[in-house]
């Protein structure tokens, strides 16, 4: 019996990737946990393991092949005791890769119909396991689960080894995971698994959901003569970031507050704070968006209507500060997540993010360190921008832009006095976040900045 291994969903957004390299060859004899090929996405590149026992029959995509949709057959494996991949799988395989890459002027020559393979031996018995398709996915006490079922149960603290997987051959999924975290997991006996020639596969992430009665923007390029132009292909990344951004504008209703903040006493205990720090191992140096992170997620614990997701069955209050930061990685752009912001110091904060923006840059997060949260901050002010908005992230409900800390002339007792002023302006979510509601958060934000030392009450 042979199976085919599909793409990866890495991530909930996915929808294709990218087949940066394979890890082995047509002909070599993998288990459940060996790493068959890296897979790149759009912000990261990861590793994909094999979940079954076997021999690699027939390599389908190649190393490098890019735009690879989920669920889109990349591989056969042979399971024990074959010699050959079943003719049916693979027939039903190339078909479909065609139909997928051939383009439509060259289909009539190319879709010719494919022999009819032989037919299937009968299936078994009910009573019988058949194990060369691991029906149950705990066989030998492996649990065999995707890389984003596995990181969200870690994540919940949910024991993936007591769950019932709805996947092909009864592999653990995330609408699984999730549904144990709701507490409506289902403990139904394990079926005798569908043959792969058979199996429908799972759907892809949903596309963003569009607004009737609005008209597409014309492409671009109608309006230019070509040479006046040079045309770069979008890569993934850019792609999602276009889908994701165009969906969130249009279906999220935003509005924006904006304060004012008086940074001097920030300022100077920063300063304080960096001069005692030690040279070589050890040291560190504070940024003005470290105390940013720790007053928001502060601010965050006192108003939890903020701190909060939007679903249509109920609004989702979080119990921690999980808090994205965004990262230019130039270009594109990505908002991993200081997890818990609430309960670490300035100095943690600090190397977090350091160590996160690297690791970000080089492709290197895994997907649960740069999807969900409840709240985002962008800092152009390194830049020199004074004052901007950001559109949210979904499924966040509020995002923070920063500007520039600048002297300014302000008011003090009927004198105008120079100060060092930063203005910070929040986008919300209305369906969670009344106006009142997040005028009271900026307001509680504003007292942490202005005296970092109250952040201790």
């Amino acid at each position: 019996m042979s199976t085919q291994i599909l793409m990866p969903a890495l991530s909930p957004t996915m929808e294709e990737g990218k087949l940066a390299k394979w890890h082995v060859k047509e002909g070599d004899t993998v288990k459940a946990g060996d790493v068959l090929a890296e897979i790149e996405t759009d912000k990261a590149t990861m590793e994909f393991e094999s979940i079954d026992e076997g021999r690699i029959g027939k390599i389908l995509v190649p190393e490098g092949a890019e735009g690879v949709k989920v669920n889109q057959p990349i591989a056969v494996l042979e399971m024990e005791g074959d010699s050959a991949p079943a003719p049916k799988d693979i027939s039903s395989t190339m078909q479909a890769i065609r139909d997928a890459i051939v383009p439509a002027v060259a289909a009539p020559a190319l879709k010719a119909p494919l022999p009819e393979a032989p037919k299937a031996a009968s299936t078994p018995p009910k009573g019988e396991v058949q194990k060369a398709n691991g029906a149950d996915p705990h066989t030998e006490n492996r649990v065999f689960a995707s890389p984003l079922a596995r990181c969200i149960a870690q994540q919940s603290g949910i024991d993936i080894g007591n769950l019932h997987g709805s996947g092909p051959r009864g592999r653990i999924v995330k609408s699984d995971v999730e549904a144990a975290a709701k507490g409506s997991v289902q403990k139904a006996p394990a079926k005798a698994a569908t043959p792969a020639a058979q199996q429908v596969p799972r759907p892809a992430a949903e596309a963003p959901a569009t607004l009737s009665g609005i008209m597409p923007l014309p492409d671009a390029r109608l309006f230019f003569r070509e040479g006046e132009y040079d045309a770069v292909p979008n890569d993934s990344m850019r792609k999602t970031i276009a889908r994701r951004l165009a969906s969130a504008k249009t279906l999220i209703p935003h509005y924006y507050l904006t304060i004012d903040c008086d940074i001097g006493a920030l300022m100077s205990l920063r300063a304080r704070l960096n001069e005692k720090s030690l040279k070589g191992e050890g040291a560190y140096k504070l940024s003005v968006n470290d105390f940013v992170i720790k007053a928001s997620a502060m601010a965050l614990m006192k108003h939890t209507d903020v701190n909060a997701s939007w679903t249509d069955a109920a609004i989702l209050h979080h119990k921690h500060a999980d808090i994205g930061i965004a990262v230019d990685l130039n270009p594109g752009l990505i908002t991993p997540l200081v997890f818990k912001a609430e309960t670490k110091g300035l100095l943690e904060i600090s190397n977090e993010t350091k160590s996160l923006a690297e690791r970000a840059k080089a492709k290197k997060l895994k997907p649960f360190e740069f999807e969900g949260g409840g709240f985002s901050i962008s800092n152009l002010g390194m830049f020199g921008i004074r004052q901007f908005t950001a559109l949210i992230n979904p499924p966040q409900s509020a995002i923070l832009a920063v500007g520039a800390g600048e002297e300014r002339a302000v008011v003090r007792d009927g004198k105008i006095v120079a100060a060092t002023v930063m203005t910070l302006t929040m986008s919300c979510d209305h369906r969670v976040i009344d106006g009142a509601t997040g005028a009271r958060f900026l307001q509680t934000l504003k007292v942490f900045i202005e005296e970092p030392a109250s952040m201790l009450l």
